[in-house]
């Protein structure tokens, strides 16, 4: 298999930044998977936050479901930034394995 279709397949499939790593861009396959990992556990985070506000209202019972609902809506705008961050990086991943042009795997 040709070496910049593996790149791309591990940068489309696996988590960006693994294709660039691959073919020997260091910094740029590090900085895209720290980036990876940001997006990651921000969405965790702001997703057992909304888990976390319905096991409350479970437990308390007394909590109406609208409030519980308005307490979920208002974190949505963060997850929709945190999700597309994490597609821009994802298609700049993609296509940064695509386009480069090898030459010296030192390079950086």
């Amino acid at each position: 298999m040709n070496k910049k279709i593996k790149s791309v397949a591990l940068s489309a499939l696996v988590l960006p930044g693994l294709g660039q790593l691959y073919l020997g861009r260091r910094v740029k396959g590090g900085v895209m998977i720290l980036l990876d990992n940001l997006f990651i556990l921000a969405g965790l985070f702001i997703g057992l936050r909304s888990a976390g506000k319905l096991m409350l209202a479970s437990k308390v019972g007394t909590v109406d479901p609208e409030q519980v609902l308005a307490g979920i809506k208002a974190d949505n705008p963060y997850a929709t930034w945190v999700l597309g961050g994490f597609m821009v990086l994802w298609v700049y991943g993609v296509v940064d394995a695509l386009m480069d042009q090898g030459g010296d795997s030192g390079q950086q």
